[in-house]
């Protein structure tokens, strides 16, 4: 096991290079400059200044080793062209945790629905429950969260007027309400639909005849055997939608005026603020590493067959 997660580790090494060095050669392919986005042209002498600043002026060649050295030296991933003063590591640990914070709650919404629904449609499958919640599946499954955040905003927001339109003040928040919901709906409904598969899979097991036929409790039977063997496939897609949850807050943040990481992607992505984009590339892409490697430990707790050698 041990062997298993430090290559594992040393991969992501040469990974987290593939993905800095494809994300900063897109990056000054991309037509313009940051200084293009400023909202009034620059005289030449100041955006010559600038461009010395950060180092722009020089070849990309060399500008891509500087900041290669920068990350791997001193973990400098530079200061931000748009926030004058202001380092990205800053910036990312000013910013970061609250799309953690956010993504972690809406995942515990999604996980509580998604298997709660699942549950109830696999144990009764095809009866009119189990076709409700395939139907609430669906819905969740094909609107994205923008959309949903923006229903959010118009029913909750501004008809009933129950939460405030946006803003930030904590997961405890009433401003919480809609963020969560809209990022947690889509993760729900695809766990709801691979719960409700693998406990119906999991029901025409022998062992689950065998269970009943010595008497065990209908609701012994499935917490005691159906829900732990349905949790594996649970627990990767789970997995997976974390990380999509996480790292794809940006237009709910947008929309939401949550000051997140996302919402910071997004505006550094137009005005081409290149350290911002490669400081948030490589921790999204650690992000990703880590959870996959975290799913892949958990299967070994829940079934004793797999092991990692």
């Amino acid at each position: 096991m041990r062997t298993y997660i430090l290559r594992r580790v040393l991969l992501m090494i040469p990974t987290m290079l593939a993905i800095f060095t494809i994300t900063f050669f897109l990056m000054h392919a991309t037509p313009g400059s940051p200084w293009d986005s400023t909202g009034r042209p620059l005289p030449l002498h100041v955006i010559e200044s600038l461009n010395e600043k950060y180092g722009l002026d020089k070849p990309v060649l060399e500008q891509y080793f500087i900041f290669l050295w920068g990350i791997i030296s001193r973990g400098d991933l530079g200061d931000s062209y748009t926030r004058a003063g202001q380092s990205v590591t800053d910036l990312l640990m000013q910013h970061f945790p609250i799309s953690l914070q956010l993504g972690l709650v809406a995942m515990v919404f999604a996980v509580a629905g998604g298997l709660t629904l699942g549950l109830i449609g696999g144990i009764q499958p095809n009866s009119p429950v189990d076709y409700l919640t395939t139907f609430l599946s669906v819905i969740g499954i094909s609107t994205p969260s923008y959309v949903v955040a923006t229903l959010g905003v118009i029913v909750f927001a501004l008809w009933l007027n129950w939460v405030p339109t946006g803003g930030w003040d904590g997961i405890f928040s009433e401003r919480a309400v809609i963020p969560v919901i809209a990022l947690g709906l889509g993760p729900m409904a695809t766990i709801a639909r691979y719960t409700r598969s693998a406990v119906v899979e999991a029901s025409s097991q022998e062992y689950v005849r065998t269970a009943h036929a010595k008497g065990v409790s209908r609701r012994g039977v499935n917490l005691r055997h159906v829900l732990p063997n349905a949790l594996i496939s649970v627990v990767t897609v789970s997995g997976v939608s974390l990380v999509s949850v996480v790292t794809g807050s940006f237009f709910v943040e947008s929309i939401l005026n949550i000051p997140g990481i996302g919402r910071y992607f997004v505006t550094s992505v137009s005005a081409r603020d290149y350290p911002v984009i490669i400081g948030t590339t490589l921790l999204y892409a650690t992000l990703v590493m880590v959870m996959n490697l975290v799913i892949d430990l958990a299967y070994t707790a829940l079934d004793p067959r797999i092991r990692y050698e």
